[in-house]
């Protein structure tokens, strides 16, 4: 089922709409912040002003999601980190209270973005396991075999 968004807003309304579902893959790198008052006119160059443009945080769509009512079965995010990757992917497991977490590394030199390989490291309550470098697609076909033992073991 695809549902077109044009905002982190719309974005969060849709993954509501669409509960419950067993299971919730977090993956769109939604923006953090968004105009606070989304204006209908350009904003023109002011010889050297600085733009006047405040932002407002956009919602958390993962934390919402895992503190739902109708909570998904599993609910997985992602942590794209430059630096402490794997301190920083636990605090966000524990910030969002989602069950796991999959981080990597995208700082420059690791190919993660725009590259056709990843190593990636799934977080979850029992600690940390890490994966080899492979494939964006093996990545995804070990990704869901393992939410599929998940929903085996829970069922």
């Amino acid at each position: 089922n695809v549902r077109g968004i044009e905002s982190a807003q719309e974005m969060l309304a849709s993954c509501i709409d669409a509960l419950p579902v067993d299971v919730a893959v977090c993956a769109a790198a939604v923006a953090d912040w968004r105009p606070a008052a989304p204006g209908n006119a350009k904003l023109k160059k002011d010889g050297g002003a600085s733009a006047p443009l405040a932002l407002t945080e956009n919602p958390d769509i993962l934390a919402t999601l895992s503190r739902h009512a109708k909570r998904p079965e599993l609910v997985i995010g992602f942590a794209a980190e430059t630096d402490d990757l794997i301190a920083h992917a636990k605090a966000k497991l524990a910030r969002k209270g989602c069950d796991w977490i999959l981080a990597n590394d995208v700082s420059a030199g690791t190919d993660t973005f725009g590259g056709d390989t990843n190593a990636v490291h799934l977080i979850d309550g029992a600690g940390v396991e890490s994966w080899a470098r492979m494939g964006k697609d093996e990545v995804a076909r070990r990704l869901a075999a393992r939410i599929a033992a998940r929903l085996a073991k829970a069922a």
